[in-house]
């Protein structure tokens, strides 16, 4: 039962004091033993705890997600897991894999408000797996998503040429290996946050993603802010806080 559901009971007399008391003691997370479950998530922070699929066995993983649901949770995605691992926890609850982000929704995501829009732009294919992985956890979070593909800097008119989707967006996640020279360009061409993340991908100089997030950070764009190498989700997560909060 979620906290909104909890208080109209109490309203409505269907739920005691002292029962609503004993809730809100237990609300805050479910202890499973092998994970501790975080409820409150979604009264702190307007949407609930993720999931990391990665060393997770599907059991664990369809435990914390049954209990997050129980919770009050309407949505709520496991990331980095795979096509086998997911349909093991699919089995559990409705849901949905997206195999090229590597993520599992279970649930149904809210729907994007008026004006919500989040870009997602890669400079190029092989940058489109972490880039996924953005675009569906915005969208997960109630963001509407343009993808924008394979638009680096060694081609520019290709990025050009959807100046005006850049510029309806409140909010950029730009994805790059090789030199990561993609944020610093679009940076200069919106007016919005730009969330850069540098990818693995690249020849030997590129050093798995080293040579692109160091240039990124050193980024002449006063707009632009980075995370880490191949964080996908991150720049999603943050991406979608900033789209919700200006779509309001």
């Amino acid at each position: 039962m979620d906290t909104k559901e909890l208080l109209n009971g109490v309203k409505e007399g269907k739920v005691s004091v002292e029962d609503a008391l004993v809730v809100l003691k237990t609300a805050p997370f479910t202890d499973l033993g092998f994970a501790k479950a975080d409820n409150h998530r979604i009264v702190r922070q307007g949407s609930t705890e993720i999931i990391f699929g990665e060393n997770k066995t599907p059991e664990q993983c369809s435990a914390i997600a049954a209990a997050l649901l129980d919770g009050g949770a309407e949505c709520v995605l496991v990331t980095r897991c795979d096509k086998e691992k997911a349909g093991r926890i699919a089995s559990t609850a409705p849901s949905a894999y997206h195999d090229e982000a590597r993520i599992l929704v279970i649930g149904v995501p809210p729907a994007p408000k008026d004006g919500s829009l989040v870009a997602v732009v890669t400079a190029g294919t092989s940058d489109i797996p972490v880039a996924e992985e953005a675009a569906v956890t915005a969208e997960s979070l109630g963001s509407r998503v343009v993808r924008i593909y394979d638009v680096g800097v060694s081609g520019l008119h290709r990025l050009l040429s959807h100046s005006e989707e850049l510029a309806r967006a409140n909010s950029v996640v730009a994805v790059a290996g090789m030199e990561g020279a993609l944020p610093s360009v679009v940076g200069g061409l919106v007016e919005v946050p730009v969330i850069a993340v540098p990818t693995s991908i690249g020849y030997g100089a590129a050093f798995e993603g080293l040579t692109a997030l160091l240039s990124m950070m050193n980024s002449c764009s006063s707009d632009v802010s980075v995370v880490n190498i191949d964080n996908g989700f991150g720049a999603g997560y943050i991406a979608g806080l900033i789209d919700r909060r200006t779509s309001r």
